[in-house]
């Protein structure tokens, strides 16, 4: 289990994360939504370990997480999808996914991602957006995640192919138990993967449901003022 606690994240002396506290248990998908510049991209990468938290605590599977680098975060059983994706443009696709750090890229890999098996010796400038987020969450997916954090995966992807990314991710949390933590703006998205919802606004959640009961126009209307 993934257990945030009221963690304060600073850009210089802007308060950006205010004492943000929430769990991810064993399996469950989180998405936390919210309109650009409210601090989605900054608490996930809080707890992947790309920004250190000024104070509050990170811990995995009961592991304190706070202080440790991205590389052991990962090591301990974090995945992590990058905003903009960060795929190496002149590496192959197959350079790509071995970056991830495994030397044979496993056989779901390419069994939930076909695409990328036809086009493994292109190189990843050369893919369309669709195909880049495909890659950069096989990359994360060798290293074994417990967890996969990803950071805005629709953005800039045509809706045909969100729709694939969607159904790619429920298939692999199904076969290989890990849970997701997601931040997200497109609820219909959101809405095929997330178990529960965090609605973040100036760096703190203001609304939390689970899918069952959750109220959509509320959330729409959190994306849209």
């Amino acid at each position: 289990m993934l257990s945030v606690s009221e963690l304060n994240v600073f850009y210089g002396e802007s308060h950006v994360i205010r004492g943000v506290s929430f769990e991810v248990k064993d399996g469950e998908t989180v998405a936390v939504m919210g309109r650009n510049g409210m601090g989605k991209s900054t608490l996930l990468k809080s707890i992947i370990g790309v920004l250190a938290a000024r104070s509050g605590s990170v811990t995995f599977d009961g592991h304190d997480l706070t202080r440790a680098e991205s590389y052991d975060r990962v090591a301990a059983g974090m995945g992590y999808v990058p905003q903009g994706r960060m795929i190496f443009p002149y590496l192959t696709v197959e350079e790509n996914i071995l970056s991830g750090m495994e030397t044979v890229i496993p056989g779901y890999v390419y069994e939930v991602f076909p695409v990328l098996k036809e086009m493994k010796g292109r190189k990843g400038g050369n893919l369309s957006g669709g195909q880049q987020q495909q890659l950069a969450i096989a990359r994360a997916l060798v290293s074994n995640p417990k967890v996969l954090v990803l950071d805005e995966p629709t953005e800039g992807i045509q809706p045909s192919i969100i729709k694939d990314i969607a159904h790619a991710l429920n298939r692999l949390k199904a076969d290989r138990g890990f849970a997701m933590v997601v931040s997200e703006q497109v609820l219909s998205f959101a809405m095929d993967i997330a178990d529960r919802f965090l609605i973040m606004e100036r760096g703190e959640f203001v609304y939390g449901e689970t899918k069952d009961k959750v109220d959509t126009a509320r959330i729409h209307a959190y994306l849209t003022v």
